[in-house]
């Protein structure tokens, strides 16, 4: 017996009701770190009674639909996520702002209907990651032989450092390398001593690269590299002691121009100026004359005249010969007084 029409729709319509609640399909989303990530959701059931969003086993909000004279009730249980919590575009989409790392989880919604005899639900697993910041890369043991340099390089997160995946890039040769992986293994010659390698790590938000690696900086002594740094320590060790011999030598000329200049100094306050005579002037400076002059020269008095001899050197009587008087003999033998 063959079913009625009426029978296929209501089989059909009981289907699409129920199918997404046994069968809700979980949606992956991933935000950043201080950011922010919308779980979208889009309804198909008409009338709605109420949504409830849940994270893993707490309620984050329940809403009460609008209906034709009422505003839609939002009621959001936990009092930090006030300010997080908001639904774009006066939808039912949840939108969570200020991510955490503790946001990560099973987020669900549950929709609760009179034609629907259990809830439709729709789960979301949210990862949240940190941007990534630059990578490190260690050198590992670096071996020479025979000129071919062999070492690995790794790169590595000191932060961040989840679902991060690595890359490795070979710059310098006519066709650019790729490596897969945080261990890049390394091995060459002279001949591409110019090569460089550079780390790229990835997250599911972010991407960043590490500082270039030289291959003329890995095992030094391959393809003289050892022989360029030796003369290069050389040549600023030589650079460095000529200039700490120039500071000296400056030094001690200061040093010696001051000690100078104090000797000079003080000879000058221990040697005061003495005065120079010529020999004329000492012989002819033997005696000094000293004049009386008198506006008023009293008459001569026989009576009270007294006489003496004067005997004159001879020095003196050669140099300065003094007049005679006509009337006064050369040598007196005794004195005369009247």
């Amino acid at each position: 017996m063959l079913a009625s029409p009426a029978r296929f729709a209501f089989i059909f319509l009981l289907c699409q009701l129920t199918g997404p609640a046994a069968s809700g399909v979980l949606k992956k989303l991933v935000g950043a770190l201080g950011g922010s990530v919308t779980f979208p959701l889009n309804l198909s059931v008409d009338p709605i009674d109420s949504i409830i969003w849940v994270f893993n086993t707490t309620t984050l909000v329940t809403i009460q639909p609008k209906l034709a004279d009422k505003k839609a009730v939002i009621i959001v249980t936990q009092h930090r996520n006030k300010e997080r919590v908001n639904f774009p575009h006066e939808g039912y989409s949840l939108r969570l702002s200020k991510l955490k790392k503790n946001d990560s989880g099973v987020y669900r919604v549950e929709i609760y209907s009179s034609t629907l005899q259990d809830p439709l639900t729709q789960e979301y697993e949210l990862r949240v990651y940190e941007h990534l910041s630059k990578p490190k890369v260690i050198i590992g043991l670096q071996n020479n032989k025979n000129g071919t340099c062999v070492t690995n390089l790794t790169c590595s997160m000191e932060q961040g450092g989840e679902d991060v995946t690595y890359s490795w890039k070979s710059l310098g040769q006519a066709t650019n390398e790729s490596h897969s992986g945080s261990i890049l293994p390394i091995s060459w010659r002279q001949e591409k001593r110019d090569m460089t390698f550079i780390c790229m790590a990835r997250n599911p938000i972010s991407s960043n690269s590490s500082n270039p690696i030289f291959a003329w900086n890995l095992c030094e002594g391959a393809a003289g590299g050892l022989a360029t740094s030796v003369i290069l320590k050389l040549l600023l060790s030589l650079i460095l002691l000529c200039f700490i011999a120039l500071v000296l030598i400056i030094l001690i000329i200061r040093r010696e121009r001051r000690k100078e200049f104090i000797e000079e100094k003080k000879g000058l306050n221990l040697h005061p100026e003495t005065l120079n005579y010529s020999p004329a002037f000492e012989e002819t400076s033997e005696y000094d004359i000293i004049s009386y002059f008198n506006s008023t020269i009293p008459e001569e008095n026989a009576v009270n005249t007294l006489y003496s001899t004067v005997k004159i050197p001879a020095k003196v009587e050669k140099s300065h010969s003094l007049p005679t008087l006509p009337d006064t003999p050369r040598q007196f033998t005794h004195e005369n007084v009247i």
